[in-house]
C-alpha cells in the first residue's frame, strides 16, 4: 500500500475565507477550485477542507444539519465533485472535516428526538432527567461557556452539548447512531474523497453513569471564562468505548484504496500526546492524530522535545501529525511574536522547524504568506465565544479572515462584495501578488521541496540532542542520509561548538567558523556530516 500520507504536507483551507466566486462575500468551493494552482504550486500533497456540509452556520459549519449535503453557501454537490476532479488532476488528495460528535439542533434526527421519549430517534442524543432540585444531571461545562446541558421543556429533560446549545451531542452508545454515522462517511468515500479530518475525535462517547467530573488536579492558570479547564474532564470525553468506534471507522476506510483519517484530539498538555498515541496504536485505529500541544503559546526547546518524544514513547508504532496553526488558534507569527526578531524571521523559523519534524505536516492557509492575526473590533466579530465574553476572550475570527491575493484589489481579491470578515491593510500587505523572490511564500516552497527530496526529513528517525535553551536540536537519520537540525528559538545570538567537521546543507542566519556554529536570532541550520553526531 502506498500510504501517501506518511510524509505528506497537508494544506488546510477554511472555505468561507479562501475565495468568493459568487460575489456574496463568502468563500465557496468553486472559489477554491479557481485557486487550486496556487495550492499545487506550494508542493503540498493534500487539501483539508473545514466543514462544507449543510448547516445553519451558528458555529461556521461545525453544526451540521445534513451530513449528505453540501451547504448551498458553498455551492452544492456539483461544486464538490468539480473540486475533487480538479484537485486529483493536479495530484492533490482531498480530505474533509467530519463533525461526528454532535449535530445542529436543526438536523432532522434531533428535531424528531426532542419530540418525545418513545420515537425511533428518541435515544439518538444524550438526554437525561433533571436532578431533584431541577439542576443539570452533571457538573460538566460547555467549551463555549455555561453548563454542558440545556433543558428542553418539550421532553422535560436536559440534552448534552459540549459546545453551543444548538449543537446537541449524539449518543454513540446507541448502535443505530453508530451505523448511521458510518453510512454518512461511506457516502463521501464513494464520491471520491481521500479521507477525513475527524473533529473532536475523543468526544464521541460520554460516561453512561453520568458521573460529575472532579476538579482539575492542578489549579489551572485560566481566566474565569474557562470553566471547562477547571475540571478534570474524565467523564465527558476520552471514554474507553471510543476505541471500538475508531476501529469500526478504520475498517470502513480500509475497504477503499489508500484512505487516510486524522483525528483532532481535544486536549492540552502531556495527556494530549498520550491520547494521540493510544488512538494511532497499531493498524486498526486512526492513521494519524494531532492535538493542540503545539498550537499554544509555548515556544521553547523542552516543550517541542517533550511533544515529539512523548509520542515516540507512547506510540512507537503510531504516526503523528504536527502543525503550528489552524482555524481555532491565533496565527503562529503573532502568537510567538515575543520570541521573534521580526515577523518574517519567526515565519521562516517556524516553517523550517515544522518541515524537519518526523511525521505528517499540516499548514493553515495564509501561513505560506507569513500572515499575522487580524485585530478586530467587537462589531466585526462572528465567533460565538468571542461575542459572549468580549473583551476577555478575543475568539477565533482573527485567524479566519479572508485569504489575500492581490494587495491593491478590492478586498485583496477575495470578493467583490463586503466579506463576512474584514480584510485589513496589515493582512493585505502580505498578499500572494507581493510574494516574489525571497518572500515567505518562496521560502515555504523551498522548504517543502527540500523536505520531499531529503530522505532524512521525509522518512528518517529522530534522535534528540541535549543543548541548553533556547536551542532545539535533533538528528533525522535514514539509510541514505543523516541531518542534524538546530534551531535558535530566541532573538539572541547563540553558538554551538562542533566536535567534528560539518557543513550547513540549508540554513538561515547561521554560519560555521573554526568549528563553531553561530546562530543569529531565530536562525537555524541543517548540518550534514559523517557517521558521528557532530555535537
Amino acid at each position: 500500500m502506498q500510504e501517501w500520507w506518511r510524509s505528506a504536507v497537508i494544506y488546510q483551507v477554511y472555505p468561507r475565507s479562501y475565495q468568493d466566486s459568487t460575489g456574496n462575500g463568502v468563500g465557496d468551493l468553486a472559489g477554491i477550485t479557481q485557486r487550486l494552482d496556487h495550492i499545487a504550486g506550494l508542493g503540498v500533497d493534500c487539501i483539508w477542507l473545514s466543514p462544507i456540509f449543510a448547516s445553519p452556520q451558528a458555529d461556521m459549519g461545525y453544526d451540521v444539519s445534513d451530513y449528505l449535503a453540501v451547504d448551498p453557501l458553498f455551492g452544492g454537490l456539483a461544486a464538490f465533485d468539480a473540486l475533487i476532479e480538479g484537485a486529483h488532476a493536479r495530484g492533490l488528495k482531498v480530505i474533509v472535516d467530519q463533525v461526528l460528535s454532535h449535530t445542529s439542533d436543526q438536523h432532522d434526527w434531533f428535531k424528531k428526538s426532542r419530540v418525545s421519549r418513545d420515537n425511533d430517534k428518541a435515544d439518538w442524543y444524550v438526554w437525561a432527567d433533571p436532578q431533584p432540585d431541577g439542576s443539570p444531571p452533571t457538573n460538566w461545562h460547555s467549551h463555549f461557556g455555561g453548563p454542558a446541558w440545556e433543558f428542553d421543556p418539550q421532553r422535560g429533560q436536559y440534552y448534552l452539548h459540549n459546545f453551543l446549545s444548538s449543537q446537541p451531542d449524539l449518543n454513540f452508545h446507541n448502535p443505530d447512531v453508530v451505523d448511521a454515522i458510518l453510512e454518512t462517511c461511506k457516502f463521501w468515500l464513494d464520491r471520491g474523497l481521500d479521507g477525513f479530518r475527524l473533529d473532536t475525535v475523543n468526544y464521541y462517547f460520554h460516561d453512561q453513569e453520568l458521573r460529575s467530573n472532579p476538579p482539575a488536579q492542578a489549579a489551572p492558570q485560566v481566566m474565569a471564562t474557562d470553566l471547562y479547564g477547571m475540571q478534570n474532564n474524565i467523564y465527558n470525553k476520552t471514554r474507553p468505548e471510543n476505541i471500538a468506534f475508531l476501529e469500526r471507522l478504520r475498517a470502513l476506510t480500509d475497504q477503499y484504496d489508500d484512505i487516510m483519517m486524522v483525528g483532532e484530539v481535544g486536549e492540552m498538555g502531556r495527556r494530549s500526546i498520550e491520547i494521540m498515541g493510544e488512538y494511532t496504536e497499531g493498524r486498526e485505529r486512526l492513521h494519524m492524530a494531532y492535538s493542540f500541544a503545539m498550537l499554544g503559546p509555548d515556544f521553547n526547546a523542552e516543550h517541542f522535545r517533550n511533544c515529539i518524544e512523548g509520542f515516540q514513547s507512547g506510540a512507537p508504532d503510531g504516526h503523528p501529525y504536527w502543525s503550528f496553526s489552524n482555524h481555532d488558534v491565533p496565527r503562529q507569527v503573532t502568537r510567538w511574536a515575543e520570541h521573534s526578531v521580526s515577523e518574517d524571521s519567526i515565519a521562516r523559523l517556524a516553517c523550517a522547524m515544522l518541515m524537519s519534524f518526523e511525521g505528517t505536516i499540516g499548514i493553515y492557509q495564509g501561513e505560506e504568506l507569513g500572515q499575522t492575526e487580524t485585530e478586530l473590533e467587537f462589531e466585526e466579530l462572528t465567533d460565538p465565544p468571542a461575542i459572549r465574553y468580549w473583551p476577555a476572550v478575543k475568539g477565533r475570527d482573527g485567524c479566519r479572515t479572508p485569504m489575500v491575493w492581490e494587495k491593491d484589489a478590492l478586498n485583496a481579491g477575495f470578493s467583490t462584495a463586503q466579506p463576512w470578515l474584514p480584510v485589513k491593510p496589515p493582512q493585505a500587505a502580505r498578499a500572494v501578488d507581493q510574494q516574489g523572490d525571497g518572500s515567505i511564500m518562496a521560502y515555504y516552497k523551498e522548504m517543502i521541496a527540500y523536505r520531499k527530496n531529503s530522505p532524512a526529513l521525509s522518512r528518517g528517525k529522530t534522535t534528540f540532542i541535549s543543548l541548553p535553551e533556547p536551542l532545539l536540536a535533533f538528528t533525522r537519520q535514514s539509510d541514505e542520509q543523516t541531518l542534524t537540525c538546530i534551531f535558535n528559538l530566541s532573538k539572541n545570538v547563540h553558538t554551538v561548538p562542533l566536535k567534528n567537521a560539518a557543513e550547513i546543507a540549508l540554513g538561515k542566519a547561521s554560519s560555521i567558523t573554526d568549528g563553531v556554529l553561530t546562530l543569529e536570532g531565530n536562525g537555524f541550520a541543517y548540518l550534514t556530516h559523517g557517521a558521528d553526531i557532530p555535537l
